[in-house]
């Protein structure tokens, strides 16, 4: 792949950011839906928030929030005809209460001590800023693309991206099985999915459904992050197992989606899974030519991190992909 071609990628997904942020500013008393910004990007729901955040370095509610709260407080300045409250109804709040917390919490004041003078003190106080535009892009990490070759066995092209200083991850799009899988659900943080991978391995080790080395782990993805509440979060701890394998209680069965997937190697702690979801979304989705498919996400485990010296996890993060 050429730099031009990589660069004419990356301008794409831009120019797709830069719609929604287009949209979201003309259109800040709307109901700005993610099914109305999702089409507007031409990215699934599912995946949608997730690149939007890596792009721009906010989260699509954190980023209309604070342009409503900005856009309000420069109105507060300039049309002192206008009441607080009506001020706040064209910014896209729904009421004088829901704007009053939000400006406070933006600038630890009140709307109306805002537009009594607070501003310029607001002013003093804040410390200089770069005055470069804030384009999609120039909050994301930084993930170089350095270069990409052929495998000589799968014959699928292979991408090179530098996480950082000293780590160097490769990324192949290929097909992916259908994994057959018993599995314990778990609702809440994604991070908290390891008591569920509990209860699975101590009711399949006795049952020999992990004697092959055939056995594939996995940890899928119900929901988005960026979207649902944490509390309501939906994630499946998993184990391939022969399908008519006998399930009862916590443990269930379910059949894993096959198909194209980008799929990213990492050898990482538990503190770099956000870096390198971070790095799949936002630095190579952007030169790849491909956009995310609204099949769900899972991490394939490779290993037990507790037993890894320095108690790091091997897994492939796996995410579904169809053509831009």
């Amino acid at each position: 792949m050429t730099d031009i071609h990589k660069q004419q990628l990356r301008a794409e997904y831009i120019a797709r950011i830069n719609r929604v942020i287009d949209y979201i500013q003309t259109h800040l008393a709307d109901d700005l839906s993610l099914e109305t910004l999702s089409g507007i990007a031409h990215f699934s729901r599912f995946h949608f928030h997730r690149i939007f955040a890596a792009m721009v370095g906010e989260t699509l509610n954190q980023y209309i929030q604070r342009i409503r709260i900005e856009k309000a407080a420069s109105k507060l300045i300039d049309n002192h005809r206008a009441s607080i409250t009506e001020i706040a109804l064209e910014c896209g709040f729904s009421g004088s209460a829901t704007f009053a917390r939000a400006f406070r919490d933006a600038f630890q004041m009140s709307a109306s001590e805002w537009r009594s003078g607070g501003h310029l003190q607001h002013r003093k106080n804040r410390k200089t800023k770069s005055n470069v535009d804030q384009q999609p892009g120039n909050q994301r990490k930084a993930f170089v693309v350095s270069s990409g070759y052929i495998d000589d066995i799968t014959h699928n092209f292979t991408w090179r991206i530098d996480m950082s200083a000293d780590v160097q991850i490769e990324v192949e799009v290929r097909k992916m099985p259908e994994f057959h899988v018993a599995y314990v659900r778990h609702l809440g943080s994604y991070s908290e999915i390891g008591p569920a991978f509990g209860k699975l391995m101590k009711w399949a080790g006795p049952r020999g459904l992990l004697a092959s080395p055939e056995v594939k782990t996995l940890g899928v993805y119900h929901d988005d992050p960026k979207v649902t509440e944490q509390a309501k979060l939906r994630s499946s701890a998993c184990v391939t197992v022969p399908k008519g394998t006998p399930v009862e209680g916590e443990i269930g069965e379910m059949n894993v989606p096959g198909g194209q997937f980008a799929v990213a190697h990492f050898e990482i702690t538990d503190a770099q899974f956000q870096e390198a979801w971070d790095m799949v979304m936002g630095g190579w989705f952007p030169e790849s030519g491909y956009q995310p498919d609204d099949r769900p996400c899972y991490e394939l485990c490779h290993n037990n991190h507790e037993e890894h010296p320095e108690k790091k996890h091997i897994v492939d993060i796996c995410v579904p992909v169809r053509p831009m």
